[in-house]
């Protein structure tokens, strides 16, 4: 259960949301703590699952993927929906996944080397699983803003 945050935990989460790297001195400097109460407080707050964790983004296109897709699926029942991501999952192209409203029962982002791989991915794989009725494809043609909320 998250607990209320206080001042210095949305100053710890303001500074890393913008650099994940910032070292523990730094932030506690910048916040007036210890070291040890940085530790502490981003620990319990990783805990809590307000921090989901650090990593590096790599960018798609380095390691090959030039094609970013938003595929809308529809189902023949909603309740299929953890079935169908269960096998979404399987797909390493597939980043993202959502259960929507609107037209779409769910909303798939995934990368794709070329159109090739894409029609693959759409025609032997995504509209192969149990459930699948209907996909819509939408090619990304440019990322423009890519962003942490506000904290």
């Amino acid at each position: 259960m998250i607990e209320k945050l206080d001042s210095i935990d949305t100053k710890i989460l303001s500074i890393l949301s913008k650099n994940a790297r910032v070292p523990f001195k730094d932030l506690s400097l910048e916040c007036g703590v210890s070291r040890a109460a940085i530790h502490q407080r981003v620990q319990r707050l990783t805990e809590e699952g307000v921090i989901l964790g650090s990593c590096f983004n790599v960018t798609p296109k380095a390691i090959g993927y030039s094609t970013c897709t938003y595929v809308g699926l529809n189902l023949e029942r909603g309740n299929m929906y953890k079935a169908v991501v269960d096998e979404l999952e399987k797909i390493p192209e597939v980043v993202e996944c959502h259960f929507t409203t609107g037209p779409y029962t769910m909303m798939v982002k995934l990368f794709a080397k070329d159109n090739e791989q894409l029609m693959d991915l759409l025609n032997n794989k995504i509209q192969g699983i149990k459930g699948v009725v209907t996909t819509e494809t939408l090619i990304c043609l440019e990322q423009s803003i890519n962003r942490q909320l506000p904290i």
